[in-house]
C-alpha cells in the first residue's frame, strides 16, 4: 500500500503551482489512500514573505483544506496541517500558530540559521562565507531544540543542509547528528523521510539511510512526505522511500489526525 504523503504545498506559499484539488487528483491517479497538505506557515513580522503564506490566509487556508477533505471523504483521506520554520526567537509566535487551529500535524522545519536561508538558491553564494562544518552543526543544533520544543509531530526533511551537495561527515557533525536524533526520540516526535532530496542537487533522500538506521534502531517512528510544491511531486519515490525504511527495520508510518498518531504498517 502507498505511504500516506504528508507533505504538500497550495499556490499561497508563492512558489509552489496547482490547486489543491489538483493534488487531490494526482494522489489518487498515483494510488495514495491519504495526503495531507502542509503550507509554509507565516514567520513575525512578515519575515521571509515572498516564500510563505501570510497571516491574513491562514483561516482560508485552513478552511479550504477542511472543505476539500469533505469532498472527497470516501475517495481519498485529505489531512490538515502546517509547516513550520523554527527559529528559537519565534517560540511564542509558534505556539499561538500551532493552537489557533485544530491541526490534524504540525511539521517543523529549520531553513534559516540566523537570518540567512541556507536552503534558498537566491542566498546559495552564502555557503561560500561560511565553514560548511560550522553550518552543519548549527542546523542539527536548531533541529534539536526543534525537537525539544514539544511544538512538532514531524521534523520534515531533518538533514535538508545538505540540499545543494555541501557535505561534512567529521566526528563533531556525527554527534551533533546523534544529539539531534536523541531529542527526537525523547521528545516522540517522528522524522520525516522525504523523496524531495531525489530532486534537488544532493540527489538523495532525507535523512541519509546511515541516519534513517540510526534512527530506527533508537525506536523513533517515520513518516513520509514529498513535499509536493506541483501536482506532478505528490507522492514521488514513495515506494523507494518504503524499501529504504523496510530495509533499517521500521514496520509503520505515521499519519496524524488531530495530532494523534495513526499507525500504516508498511511491512
Amino acid at each position: 500500500m502507498a505511504l500516506p504523503d504528508l507533505h504538500m504545498h497550495t499556490p499561497r506559499c508563492n512558489h509552489a503551482t496547482g490547486a489543491p484539488r489538483d493534488y487531490a487528483e494526482a494522489a489518487l491517479a498515483a494510488g495514495l489512500k491519504e495526503i495531507g497538505f502542509s503550507e509554509h506557515a507565516p514567520m513575525p513580522n512578515g519575515f521571509d514573505q515572498a516564500w510563505r503564506m501570510s497571516e491574513g490566509e491562514v483561516g482560508d487556508y485552513f478552511a479550504e483544506i477542511r472543505a476539500l477533505a469533505a469532498e472527497y471523504r470516501g475517495r481519498l483521506v485529505i489531512r490538515t496541517g502546517i509547516e513550520c520554520d523554527f527559529r528559537p526567537q519565534d517560540l511564542g509566535y509558534l505556539e499561538e500558530l500551532t493552537r489557533a487551529y485544530d491541526w490534524d500535524y504540525v511539521l517543523g522545519s529549520v531553513h534559516f540559521i540566523g537570518e540567512w536561508g541556507f536552503d534558498n538558491p537566491d542566498e546559495l553564494a552564502g555557503w561560500d562565507a561560511r565553514d560548511v562544518e560550522e553550518v552543519y552543526l548549527a542546523y542539527y543544533d536548531l533541529v534539536a531544540q526543534a525537537a525539544a520544543s514539544g511544538l512538532f509531530d514531524v521534523l520534515a526533511h531533518p538533514d535538508l543542509v545538505k540540499k545543494f551537495g555541501h557535505r561534512c561527515d567529521t566526528a563533531r557533525v556525527r554527534e551533533a547528528e546523534a544529539r539531534m536524533l536523541q531529542a527526537a526520540a525523547r521528545a516522540g516526535v517522528a522524522l520525516e523521510i522525504s523523496s524531495a532530496g531525489l530532486r534537488k542537487p544532493v540527489g538523495e533522500v532525507y535523512p541519509a539511510p546511515r541516519l534513517i538506521t540510526q534512527a530506527a534502531k533508537m525506536g523513533i517512528p517515520f513518516a513520509f512526505g514529498s513535499d509536493a510544491h506541483a501536482p506532478a511531486d505528490v507522492g514521488h519515490a514513495w515506494q523507494t522511500c518504503r524499501r529504504l525504511l523496510q530495509q533499517a527495520g521500521v514496520r509503520e508510518v505515521r499519519s496524524f489526525a488531530q495530532r494523534k498518531p495513526i499507525a500504516h504498517p508498511i511491512a
